[in-house]
């Protein structure tokens, strides 16, 4: 039931987002040790360090009211129940802004 709320949340808040690819081949393989992660760093990891959380929820502002659900999970895996609001797209630009820190 989380899974559906969580998946209805992030589809009413997404403005406009393609298809999630099912295809993570693309992907950078996890940074080196204590470098964040979309593929392998979980979320509850990532709010942490202030700076990524920010970029985080810069990135998707209606994330932080599903901290407590997603907590273990990464952004790769909440991806699929985003129902497009996390697209390949998005967690690229979500990588990109933690490769920065």
């Amino acid at each position: 039931m989380k899974t559906i709320a969580i998946a209805a949340a992030l589809a009413v808040a997404a403005v406009s987002a393609p298809a999630f690819a099912q295809d993570h081949a693309n992907h950078a393989p996890a940074a080196a040790a204590g470098k964040l992660s979309v593929e392998s760093t979980p979320i509850g990891e990532i709010i942490k360090n202030e700076k990524a959380k920010e970029a985080l929820e810069k990135a998707i502002p209606q994330i932080p009211q599903f901290y407590d659900q997603i907590a273990t999970m990464t952004l790769t895996q909440i991806a699929p129940m985003s129902q497009g609001a996390i697209d390949d797209a998005k967690l690229k630009e979500i990588q990109a802004e933690f490769d920065k820190l």
